[in-house]
């Protein structure tokens, strides 16, 4: 069977050949353990890189920081043209590393070329903005005074980043981060190593093309110890943390008792509204994609259908329906609409999940389960699963990363769905379909959808890099990529200048020598 180019791409990425099982990055020293990276497609050995250790972290700390100190001096349109350099280079090799994406993560071909774009765009977005990092002028109440804000680099940023989008989620922060001044250290997911490892050599060839310190861009490697050296590291004053709630909640505690800064992105709950008016051509499709697009193992992933009493047969039959030509298999086969998921300990998740819901009282409409046979060697294929259930159950409470979708009715008006759709902990994305403005309007108003994210007509994945991305509750809270995002990556600071011969004090107090 044919590798799809795989070979081509590792070697085009600066990683050695897949048969070596080996490969190399900057930022990697010798004396951690070894990480080895199998591909949920075939179960294949990819390659090994070396965990960072107590004394590879204190090299790269050393190298951040003192990068840092030059790299923020240099003018912030001048760091923008880094980033236009980064964005061309991304561009030359959007299809190797897209390849690398989907064999290492397992998403599709065109979702792994997708992660790749939308590091393109964040690219684009950050050279523009690198212009633009403006503050403000602010009235004083004295005389000959005149008060401003402004904006200053923070420092090393630290970053940790998920298996789902191994390359973009480090992009949308670095992006920003280095228009804004700042170094990065990565710890991306042990579970795609060569992804991180890849684009660390890309950054790296353009830096040294510029006489720009490596240590502008660093990686470290391997589990959750090494995130730890980061997190409790008072020299990395804001860590951005995408992952599980789980993780969150011990990043943001840590990081808080050192009164450092978190970016947190953490877990989705994400729900379609589907009122009476809604039109099944824009609804299946996005219900569809939203649920099984990544295999499910998207943070914006649609984990619940509420739909209207009304037209709750005919919405459940169509989806059902629109499940039967879904066609799982190899994700570098562009006839594939679904991958695996990411390694066995999901697939069991995934099991779990489904009995969960069984024992809670669910109707399974579409049975799922772990496929075998031909092409799917590497037991990480599974069916995607659909199960009328309750919004109170446990299980559909939890965020479950695999497809299964689950569906439940409401009555009466939109409001008594919003409240459904509202009922969890998480609140990262949410949609409803209508072509009724009064409830689109409700939807978005401050007594509607309390998440982050929230659409009209559209499904509940594939964000725009043009607005802020992040969620409320347990999602965390933080905000990444587009509108003000940057300005968590930068310190705020008040000025105010006297250019008068007096020294009047603020609310007209006397201070007569």
């Amino acid at each position: 069977m044919t590798d799809f180019g795989i070979k081509e791409a590792l070697r085009e990425l600066g990683l050695k050949d897949i048969n070596n099982g080996t490969s190399s990055g900057s930022n990697n020293f010798s004396n951690g353990e070894i990480i080895e990276s199998f591909s949920p497609v075939d179960g294949k050995l990819i390659g090994k890189v070396i965990a960072s250790s107590k004394e590879d972290y204190e090299k790269v700390m050393l190298s951040a920081t003192k990068a840092y100190q030059s790299f923020r001096n240099i003018p912030a349109p001048q760091r923008g043209e880094i980033v236009r350099q980064f964005g061309n280079k991304l561009r030359a090799l959007k299809e190797p590393l897209g390849k690398l994406v989907s064999y290492e993560m397992g998403k599709s071909l065109q979702e792994g070329y997708g992660e790749v774009q939308e590091m393109i765009d964040i690219c684009d977005f950050a050279v523009g903005l690198s212009r633009q990092l403006n503050g403000q002028t602010i009235p004083s109440e004295r005389p000959g005074h005149v008060m401003r804000e402004q904006w200053h680099p923070i420092g090393v940023v630290g970053i940790i980043s998920a298996f789902n989008f191994p390359v973009a989620v480090w992009a949308w922060n670095t992006a920003l981060a280095w228009i804004c001044g700042d170094v990065c250290v990565w710890k991306g997911s042990e579970k795609t190593p060569l992804c991180t490892v890849a684009c660390q050599n890309i950054i790296a060839e353009i830096l040294k093309e510029n006489n720009l310190p490596e240590g502008i861009s660093c990686i470290i490697n391997g589990d959750y110890k090494v995130g730890e050296m980061m997190t409790t590291d008072t020299r990395v004053p804001l860590v951005s943390a995408t992952g599980s709630t789980r993780m969150g909640r011990i990043v943001g505690a840590t990081v808080a008792q050192r009164f450092g800064k978190s970016l947190l992105e953490l877990g989705g709950n994400n729900a379609i509204i589907i009122t009476p008016t809604a039109d099944l051509k824009v609804v299946v499709p996005g219900a569809v994609f939203g649920a099984v697009g990544t295999c499910g193992q998207r943070c914006t992933s649609t984990r619940r259908l509420i739909i209207h009493e009304a037209v709750y047969d005919k919405v459940r039959d169509a989806i059902v329906g629109a499940y039967q030509q879904i066609k799982i298999g190899n994700p570098l086969d562009e006839t594939k609409h679904v991958g695996p998921l990411i390694d066995k300990d999901s697939v069991n998740t995934y099991l779990a999940a489904i009995e969960s819901a069984k024992a809670e009282g669910g109707n399974v409409l579409l049975e799922g389960g772990v496929l075998e046979g031909k092409g799917y060697e590497s037991g990480c294929y599974v069916k995607p699963a659909i199960i009328e259930a309750e919004n109170h159950y446990k299980i559909v409470q939890h965020e479950t990363f695999a497809p299964i979708l689950y569906l439940m009715k409401y009555k009466g008006d939109v409001e008594n769905a919003i409240e459904k759709q509202n009922g969890v902990a998480q609140g990262l994305s949410s949609a409803i379909m209508t072509n009724e403005l009064k409830e689109a309007e409700k939807f978005l108003s401050y007594a509607g959808s309390d998440c982050g994210i929230a659409n009209v007509n559209i499904g509940t994945s594939g964000a725009e890099i043009g607005g802020a991305f992040g969620g409320e509750k347990e999602t965390g809270g933080g905000r990444e990529s587009g509108s003000d995002a940057w300005k968590v990556y930068m310190r705020r600071q008040t000025n105010t200048i006297n250019y008068s011969d007096e020294l009047p004090l603020a609310q007209g107090i006397k201070f007569d020598l």
